[in-house]
């Protein structure tokens, strides 16, 4: 299936137009993504003065964050980073990639947060800011206007159903990403004086023997969590955001309803491509660890001395130390974030039922992370 940059353009501003009779706001939307990808493409070239070493090296060992949002991706990357076991991007380094034009923009971020999408973000829900670590997919969407963020935030509004569009079995570009991703790690690396990522991709859940492919000594951490949770926490992060910028529940119910629907078969897909990936044998496992969301709550200790000798991280005193303090911290914590299936349209049961081989494999029984 073709899907051209001319086709997804077209598309985006269609369905934005007939859904939200918004025609003028996003051609210049679409004229700043233009300008952002030309600038970044000059200061990119800039870099290659400054850092031509290093940008010739390799990606080694890189650690990935896989999993549905929603499902403790964020926590267990920001911890695993702030405890220098390497580094990943922060929001501002995902949007401006070239090294040369990150230092220009950092001293000027505390302006540009105040027109920054992630303001619309609720705290509550997920924290962030331009400063923060974030999830690597957005970059997709600012360099080649695709990817997962395309889907979920404009196209599910479309007639059809579109998700194809983003099926590496229908439209495989996994070159195409997995080289920008190198391209931007590596800028990553040298503005955080790292020598080893920490990318974040919950995309990836549906194409990740091309990853391992690209990537063989990489090492990844799959978030598994109940679906009755983990579903309707994406579902809420979403259409959170799409109300603090259009006011998403004051539409009317179809058109919500419409959406939600598109959007819930995504997170759901995302579950069952793994899945299909890992029990057919298409994953090498020594590769990647399973990790469950209670597990990470309730034994955070236990499991941190499973998951550093899996990622070859020898840990220092100080953050053995961290590690006990943060696992109490982990089973004191209680979040005061509740989720109503029913304003979703949704049941438990349909949850259970659509997500059943989920339960099966990764929920039903302790996992065991075996290091090889």
């Amino acid at each position: 299936m073709k899907a051209g940059l001319l086709k997804r353009i077209c598309k985006a501003y269609a369905t934005i137009g007939q859904s939200f009779g918004k025609w003028i706001i996003p051609i210049f939307v679409g004229l700043y993504l233009l300008s952002l990808r030309l600038l970044n493409f000059v200061f990119m070239k800039i870099d290659w003065l400054f850092f031509p070493f290093k940008l010739n090296r390799k990606i080694k060992k890189p650690i990935l964050i896989v999993g549905n949002p929603r499902s403790g991706t964020t926590f267990i990357h920001r911890y695993l980073a702030k405890n220098k076991v390497g580094n990943g991007s922060k929001l501002y380094q995902i949007i401006f990639t070239s090294t040369i034009l990150q230092k220009i923009i950092k001293p000027i971020l505390p302006f540009l947060e105040k027109v920054s999408p992630a303001r619309f973000h609720s705290d509550e829900i997920h924290k962030t800011s331009l400063n923060s670590l974030e999830t690597d997919d957005p970059s997709l969407l600012f360099r080649f206007f695709d990817g997962f963020f395309l889907y979920a935030f404009i196209l599910t509004w479309a007639k059809e159903d579109l998700l194809d569009w983003f099926q590496p079995k229908v439209r495989d570009n996994s070159q195409r990403d997995f080289n920008w991703l190198q391209t931007m790690w590596k800028r990553t690396l040298i503005t955080s004086k790292s020598d080893r990522i920490i990318g974040k991709l919950f995309s990836i859940s549906v194409n990740v023997p091309a990853f391992l492919k690209k990537f063989p000594d990489a090492k990844l951490l799959y978030m598994v969590r109940d679906p009755l949770n983990v579903i309707p926490s994406g579902l809420s992060l979403v259409t959170g955001v799409l109300d603090s910028m259009f006011g998403f529940w004051s539409f009317p119910e179809h058109k919500r309803q419409h959406f939600i629907n598109r959007l819930y078969n995504a997170l759901v897909e995302l579950q069952l491509r793994f899945h299909d990936d890992w029990i057919n044998g298409r994953i090498d496992k020594s590769k990647v660890a399973i990790i469950q969301f209670d597990r990470m709550m309730t034994d955070f200790d236990g499991l941190m001395d499973e998951v550093l000798p899996f990622i070859d991280h020898n840990p220092s005193n100080e953050f053995k130390r961290n590690i006990k303090e943060t696992a109490e911290k982990q089973r004191a914590y209680k979040s005061g974030h509740k989720y109503d299936l029913t304003k979703f349209g949704i049941t438990e049961q349909q949850i259970k039922n659509d997500c059943k081989v989920i339960y099966e494999t990764f929920l039903n029984q302790k996992v065991n992370i075996h290091v090889q």
